[in-house]
């Protein structure tokens, strides 16, 4: 097994599965998916995926239509994707992704919890080069060999094929995230749910005392509203 598998095996243990905020993300992204490309799923994949990704944490079928509306409202401000980068205390890498309708708010805050958490924000740039942005796509694993699936999709970009209790995972690198997912429908796979992650190239060992400084400030970051992802180099 390939270095995503182990991060999403420690990912799976960690708080991310029992988000209480899964819908207020996800509400987020489909804001930013049809300010980019509309309202119809049909010609929209980022909003296609969203809507994946949507039913696979249970968000009802008319929030989901609501929101789609709501964006489709001109009136409505749209939000920023801005990506910040630091060190949390005993040297270790963090990249925080938010969705942000006010980044002066966004930026104070999060340079806030790093200073009142002994961590530093970096400059752009300063981080992001030690993780790897990757995609990937969850299929059923009923009736499927994940190494024939890997061997049919590598020339698509997948790079990483691996079952796990809800299916199949399928990773590629960030840019190959459109062409996986127009293969996978046209194969008519059906895709359960998709997204990206940031995979640390080297994770750092720490001891209980010093661990517990590093989610001190993990905790901070992903209860602001604005924050979609963090990710960090402690190894799990």
């Amino acid at each position: 097994m390939g270095r995503a598998f182990e991060f999403r095996k420690a990912r799976k243990m960690k708080r991310w599965s029992a988000m209480s905020k899964a819908f207020t993300r996800i509400g987020k992204d489909i804001v930013m998916a049809v300010k980019e490309g509309g309202p119809d799923p049909d010609s929209n994949s980022r909003l296609r995926a969203v809507i994946q990704n949507a039913k696979s944490v249970n968000m009802p079928k008319d929030n989901v239509e609501r929101a789609i509306k709501r964006a489709s409202d001109k009136s409505l401000g749209d939000y920023k994707e801005v990506l910040f980068e630091g060190y949390a205390p005993h040297g270790i890498a963090i990249l925080v992704e938010t969705a942000t309708d006010n980044n002066t708010r966004t930026v104070a805050n999060v340079r806030s919890y790093f200073n009142k958490c002994n961590g530093n924000m970096g400059t752009s740039g300063s981080v992001e080069f030690m993780f790897d942005h990757t995609c990937n796509f969850r299929i059923p694993a009923e009736g499927l060999d994940p190494e024939e699936i890997e061997l049919e999709l590598i020339d698509f970009g997948a790079e990483e094929v691996f079952i796990d209790d809800d299916g199949i995972l399928i990773y590629g690198p960030f840019e190959s995230f459109g062409t996986l997912q127009k293969e996978l429908e046209n194969r008519e796979l059906e895709i359960l749910s998709s997204g990206f992650e940031r995979i640390p190239q080297v994770t750092k060992s720490l001891n209980e005392e010093e661990a517990a400084d590093v989610e001190k400030l993990l905790e901070k970051l992903e209860e602001d509203d604005d924050v979609q992802n963090v990710y960090h180099s402690m190894e799990e």
